[in-house]
């Protein structure tokens, strides 16, 4: 009974310890629905950074209260912006969205502006930073899951 007792509370250590493990190298991607990322914003053009809008883009949209997370990715032409609200300001989301837009549009009227607060535009923006990053995605393929991704913001509206 004893040596039973014993052999639980070993196994449970194990378990226990091994669930508070810090992975490291763990992707954002799997993360992100409940911590914050914070991701670098990407240029899929490689522009130089001085001439880069995706920075100052990220640096307005952190002036937003409401929004808590964002992730920046700059095409050729669209600049894709996909953010997350707070909990408590998600009924406002539409009210947020338009205004966002309007502060871009008119901060930066040469640009065009890509704006989504839906979950699985953020995700595949945070996958298609990580595929660039990590896995050296060459500049046609991003450009080209870039689109797709836009694409797929513009059928969901």
């Amino acid at each position: 009974m004893v040596k039973k007792m014993i052999v639980t509370a070993i196994v449970c250590a194990i378990c226990f310890t091994s669930g508070c493990s810090n992975n490291s190298h763990e992707q954002k991607s799997k993360t992100s629905l409940v911590k914050k990322t914070q991701p670098a914003p990407i240029e899929i053009n490689y522009k130089e950074k001085e001439n880069s809008i995706a920075f100052q883009v990220r640096e307005e949209i952190k002036k937003i209260d409401k929004i808590y997370d964002v992730a920046i990715i700059e095409g050729n032409k669209d600049i894709l912006v996909s953010y997350k609200v707070k909990h408590l300001h998600r009924f406002g989301m539409k009210k947020i969205e338009k205004d966002l837009n309007k502060a871009l549009k008119e901060k930066f009227p040469k640009h065009t502006f890509v704006v989504s607060s839906d979950y699985k535009i953020f995700l595949e923006a945070i996958r298609l930073k990580e595929d660039v990053e990590y896995h050296n995605l060459s500049n046609k393929e991003a450009k080209k899951r870039l689109y797709k991704i836009i694409k797929l913001k513009k059928e969901m509206t």
